[in-house]
């Protein structure tokens, strides 16, 4: 089943085609499938081999995580020069102007990846960077109940997870979810956790901050908001792979690398993760 923008959009009506999409099978009862989106430049397979290699604890063992990768295209942020994006960008901020067909494209294609899962298994939506960004308009279109297009959002969703990103289309957002009590009833119930760390260079924590702002000041009560302080050790960044002969190199030599944390993922904020989904999906009580 096809929903919305297929393999095209963007701005300027151009057909786009997505990449490889790589998969993450539960290692036990499949229970909750998640919808992990690359950042900018990177592609499914960095997030798929990071997620099957975390030791996760049990419970997390039953999702499910379909990694995608970005068509590639122009970013105006780059100068117009083509890499993996979910939609064009020309800062990454709350203040920057908003590729809505992009962003409605890459909604629509996550839609679709997740029409085809049993009824019975909980669908969320996560990602990293501008990967984040493009989950939280998926969560905008999930309580709107369309698309920024107008066509229907056909997935309901339990959660969704935003590691350093931020929240486009925030300045219409309000009045979107208050133009219906459908609408403020499904923000209200759909749980989100924010990550971000302080000294993010590339998505300020002050932009992160703000997107939980506007989600909660918008309908979005469950939204969660996490800030990382201090020193930590690097765990993965997005020069892991740049060159395919020194990506193994340089991975090992940031892994252990001590730093703040900017914008990364480490550990201890993949572990929170995990803990905050198992108990948002249930996945720590048994199911009849």
């Amino acid at each position: 089943m096809s929903y919305g923008g297929g393999s095209s959009g963007g701005r300027g009506g151009r057909r786009l085609e997505y990449g490889r999409t790589y998969v993450v099978r539960p290692k036990g009862r499949h229970q909750a499938t998640i919808v992990w989106l690359h950042g900018l430049g990177d592609n499914g397979a960095s997030w798929s081999q990071l997620l099957d290699s975390l030791p996760l604890p049990n419970n997390s063992l039953q999702i499910k995580w379909i990694c995608p990768t970005a068509p590639t295209r122009p970013v105006a942020a780059f100068g117009g020069f083509p890499c993996t994006a979910w939609f064009d960008v020309e800062e990454t901020s709350l203040d920057g102007s908003d590729d809505t067909e992009g962003l409605d494209a890459s909604a629509a294609h996550v839609a679709n990846l997740l029409s085809s899962e049993p009824s019975d298994v909980r669908l969320g939506i996560g990602g990293f960077s501008m990967g984040a960004a493009a989950a939280l308009h998926s969560a905008a279109c999930y309580a709107h109940g369309r698309f920024t297009n107008g066509i229907v959002y056909p997935i309901t969703l339990s959660v969704v997870v935003g590691l350093s990103g931020w929240l486009p289309c925030s300045r219409t957002l309000r009045s979107k979810i208050e133009s219906s009590q459908t609408c403020l009833r499904k923000a209200s119930a759909l749980p989100i956790l924010l990550n971000h760390g302080r000294a993010d260079e590339v998505v300020t924590y002050r932009n992160g901050e703000r997107s939980a702002e506007i989600l909660r000041s918008s309908g979005f009560q469950y939204t969660c908001f996490k800030a990382y302080n201090g020193y930590k050790f690097l765990f993965f960044n997005f020069v892991m792979n740049t060159f395919t002969f020194f990506s193994f190199l340089r991975f090992r030599l940031t892994r252990y690398f001590l730093c703040r944390l900017g914008h990364y993922t480490i550990p201890e904020e993949m572990d929170d993760v995990s803990k905050w989904l198992s108990s948002r999906l249930g996945l720590d009580r048994p199911r009849g």
